[in-house]
């Protein structure tokens, strides 16, 4: 493909996505924008770039940028942050929810559901006293057939053997035909919805644990400082976040300080540690 034509690329992607393309990655343009050209009954990725010069914002926009999204993701993926959340996170959450009975946890970029089904396989197996609580357990995407797989918990074997344990396999999934589907017990309990980090974002509740892993490294630098912005001030202030292992947010937002529970770091707001901590609230949300 021309340079011109990547430029054009990459800028889309940049303003659609906050995605960042590197230079030299031209092959991967291709690989992945051919079956969105052949779909649309183009001949060529010449033709489709043209197109979408010519047409503007429209539906190919979207399947652009969804084609061009990496959706790597595995249950318990890196171990070590759900085991951070089983035996210090979610303990001292529920301790300081306790008079409300109330958690709002976040999933912030799902892919096709693993990491929030890993979440709710943890709140269901080792904290039973939260099955009387309100708990909010949101999982977004940008792109939309991937959460389509995510919100029917469907998974090949394949899938399954990326880091599920065995007894929870057994426990929470059930086979049908060939593959694993995972049981309604645990579906319910996630609120699936589409959402674009990058654009503006809507009100939403105090959250008490944000997971954002491995997303951040594919963003412009600005898209990362105003994502991790809107971040830190939508979670409690003694909330936490998580973030992928190489992504470090200290530069870009002074306001999170670094936490390390064992093996793993994450994050919370920075704050005095003689403030008395606001008791959790429930406004009126359209997220």
């Amino acid at each position: 493909m021309t340079t011109e034509d990547f430029h054009f690329i990459r800028d889309l992607l940049v303003a659609e996505a906050g995605i960042e393309l590197e230079p030299g990655k031209g092959y991967l343009v291709e690989s992945r924008l051919l079956p969105v050209a052949q779909r649309a009954g183009l001949p060529s990725l010449e033709a489709l770039i043209d197109h979408l010069r010519q047409e503007g914002k429209n539906g190919l926009n979207r399947e652009v940028v969804h084609a061009m999204t990496i959706n790597e993701t595995s249950f318990f993926r890196d171990r070590h942050p759900f085991e951070a959340l089983r035996h210090a996170v979610l303990p001292e959450l529920i301790r300081r929810r306790a008079a409300v009975s109330q958690l709002n946890i976040w999933s912030a970029a799902c892919s096709t559901g693993q990491e929030p089904y890993t979440v709710a396989m943890l709140l269901r197996e080792y904290f039973p006293e939260l099955n009387r609580w309100k708990v909010r357990l949101v999982a977004s995407d940008l792109c939309h057939e991937v959460l389509a797989k995510a919100r029917e918990g469907r998974y090949t074997q394949l899938e399954i053997n990326r880091g599920l344990p065995p007894a929870l396999l057994a426990k929470y999934f059930q086979p049908d035909q060939g593959e694993w589907l995972i049981k309604e017990e645990i579906r319910r309990r996630i609120e699936f919805q589409p959402f674009n980090l990058t654009k503006e974002w809507p009100p939403m509740p105090p959250w008490d644990l944000v997971l954002l892993r491995n997303v951040l490294i594919y963003f412009s630098q600005g898209a990362r400082q105003r994502v991790l912005q809107r971040a830190c001030q939508r979670l409690h202030p003694d909330g936490y976040l998580f973030l992928g292992t190489a992504e470090n947010p200290l530069l870009l937002e002074p306001a999170l300080e670094r936490v390390t529970l064992g093996k793993c770091s994450c994050y919370r707001p920075r704050r005095n540690p003689a403030a008395p901590v606001p008791p959790p609230v429930s406004p009126s949300t359209s997220f």
